[in-house]
């Protein structure tokens, strides 16, 4: 131990005990050892003796309740002045263990050593006692043992002297020559400040102050899930759990278990009294490092406020998630699918009601995804927060992007308008106007069987100069939907119906043509419902539109039909003709598994 200048003395009336400077203001010590503060000064002096005595108030505690057994046995002392002492160092939490053990050393002043005494100890093993302490024991079979007066002290590494943790308890028998300590750790639980000196192993001070802020801020009141806000961690941080109102998806332990996903690491046993106390639990004691930001990005979707929301989403660094990812030795050579930018809006029945929907938005840089918001809403919500959100998801962006919003939709609702959504609050204009749109089949995308088969479709396709159109016009809506499936699977390049998927006998064939891997379907949303046999009129709207189509797709490469349809879609949304324009309500499915590489289900558990 090179100096032992920030290690303190505290006096509380008649009580005394040790603590340790962490900034030029701040002390450490037990909250037992200032219990009394309310009645009693406490005053600080320091081993070297440079100071003199400092005066001090408690600012902030654990928790503690006065029993032995009681967690939180933490508190923070603010000085009256700072003091020109060199703040104590931390190490990383593992490094108090070790085999063979580390020898510790703690400083503390027991009666008749008012300059200090040094006693050695070791950490029985890395396991926790009651999740919040580290049983210590002594190095040898002599030497000082842990006596009143050492309650407080900074236990160090003997060969560094940075501090792992805090002795809270020693034997009530002298013959009994062990302790506990609580780990630093578990002491940032209760300080989050803390958490800024303490090293991990991803992330250093900046980032980690940087996430406190962001995480108080919203514990201040951002988060705000139907039925709650959160509010402020309180000081005293039993008392949480009656101080934030929340909704079970925005709780501390919902937050965390979204960020390890299902074969992380399990909530600890007595959960988290605050948001910063599972986001610190990710930083320290779990080893995936892309944990936290998860945890972050997770959070984000439930500030209301904009620009946290958005500092959230880019923690730990505006740019630390935009870089593009190589694309896999598997891809396409010859690929054009990553010249688009995907904004995917994912929704699906949430599972936990009829009424519930999961909807998750994100942005894709190359095959880069981040997910920019996921919330389970009820259906009247579904349309304004998939709004915000990908209007959102365009920050993600990078700004020569050629954008293109998609929406995995269940299979009942792909003839849902979605194109026809207004922009925004203050935009009445088309969502399908604004950029290149397109649907996709929910249950398709999930299915690996059907994902592999459009990948082989598009190999295809790519050494083609042009698509291939198969019509399934008003009067073919009876034939056999299973031999439609074998017949497009072998050779449609898309399928363009005449009617909307609305009349059992078009929903069947529409069901055939997706089980067929078509990467490619097109229809209107309106006109003849394919319910009469009414052979083959000129007169048709279905084949008048189908006529059409064939004749504007011809010769277009199948990569750029969501260009080419939004630019129809613009010529028919600025029509003023008396007659709508043939393609007002033409749909498009379009999908590409290599523009859109991760069909694998959603981030979170739909069911909260």
């Amino acid at each position: 131990m090179s100096s032992a200048s920030w290690h303190a003395r505290i006096n509380c009336g008649r009580d005394t005990g040790a603590g340790f400077l962490v900034t030029e203001r701040h002390v450490l010590t037990c909250a037992h050892v200032v219990a009394h503060s309310d009645t009693a000064p406490v005053a600080v002096s320091f081993a070297h003796g440079g100071e003199g005595e400092v005066p001090a108030r408690v600012i902030a505690h654990g928790g503690w309740d006065g029993r032995d057994t009681d967690p939180g046995d933490l508190a923070v002392l603010e000085l009256d002045r700072p003091v020109s002492l060199k703040p104590a160092e931390f190490a990383t939490p593992s490094d108090a263990y070790g085999d063979p053990p580390r020898r510790l050393l703690a400083y503390g002043f027991p009666k008749r050593y008012d300059e200090g005494t040094l006693a050695e100890y070791r950490a029985t093993a890395d396991q926790l006692i009651a999740g919040e302490w580290v049983q210590l024991e002594a190095w040898a079979a002599h030497g000082q043992s842990l006596a009143p007066g050492f309650s407080g002290a900074a236990v160090t590494l003997a060969d560094t002297g940075r501090v792992v943790g805090m002795v809270s308890a020693a034997a009530r028998s002298p013959e009994i020559r062990n302790g506990r300590m609580l780990p630093t750790q578990i002491m940032a639980r209760y300080w989050p400040r803390l958490g800024d000196l303490i090293p991990t192993p991803e992330y250093d001070q900046p980032q980690k102050e940087r996430l406190r802020r962001l995480v108080e801020a919203a514990e201040e009141g951002a988060p705000s899930g139907a039925g709650g806000t959160v509010r402020p961690a309180p000081t005293h941080p039993q008392q949480t759990h009656n101080r934030i109102a929340r909704t079970p998806e925005c709780s501390p332990e919902r937050l965390y278990l979204d960020a390890v996903g299902p074969l992380g690491p399990p909530l600890p046993p007595h959960g988290f009294g605050s948001l910063w106390a599972a986001a610190w639990y990710l930083l320290s004691e779990v080893p995936d490092p892309s944990a936290t930001p998860r945890f972050a990005t997770r959070l984000a979707d439930f500030v209301d406020d904009t620009r946290l929301r958005a500092a959230l989403r880019s923690w730990p660094l505006p740019q630390t998630h935009r870089t593009p990812t190589p694309a896999p030795s598997n891809s396409r050579p010859s690929s054009t699918a990553h010249t688009w930018s995907p904004i995917l809006v994912e929704i699906a029945p949430s599972g936990s009601g009829t009424r519930d929907f999961l909807v998750e938005v994100s942005a894709y840089n190359d095959r880069h995804r981040r997910v920019v918001g996921s919330r389970r809403l009820p259906v009247d919500r579904v349309r304004p927060y998939a709004l915000q959100r990908i209007d959102e998801a365009y920050h993600e962006l990078e700004p020569g992007a050629r954008e293109l919003i998609a929406f995995v939709l269940p299979r009942r609702w792909l003839n849902a308008d979605v194109a026809r959504w207004k922009r925004s609050a203050d935009d009445d204009s088309p969502l399908g106007s604004f950029a290149p749109l397109v649907v996709m089949d929910l249950e398709r995308r999930r299915s690996g069987g059907l994902q592999h088969k459009l990948r082989q479709k598009w190999r295809t396709l790519d050494a083609r100069p042009a698509t291939r159109l198969h019509r399934i016009d008003c009067w073919s809506v009876g034939q056999d939907q299973v031999k439609l499936t074998i017949d497009l699977r072998r050779d449609a390049d898309m399928v363009g119906f005449g009617t909307p998927p609305r009349a059992d006998g078009v929903r069947r064939l529409f069901q055939a043509s997706l089980n067929a891997a078509v990467p490619v379907m097109l229809w209107p949303r309106s006109g003849c419902r394919g319910e009469h046999r009414c052979g083959r009129p000129a007169d048709c709207p279905g084949s008048e539109f189908l006529d059409r189509l064939a004749e504007h797709l011809a010769d277009l490469p199948p990569h750029e039909l969501p260009q080419y349809v939004h630019e129809l879609r613009e010529t028919a949304y600025a029509s003023d003709t008396a007659e709508p324009h043939w393609a007002h309500d033409l749909a498009l499915l379009w999908e590409d598994p290599e523009c859109l590489p991760d069909p694998v289900g959603y981030t979170h558990n739909p069911v909260g």
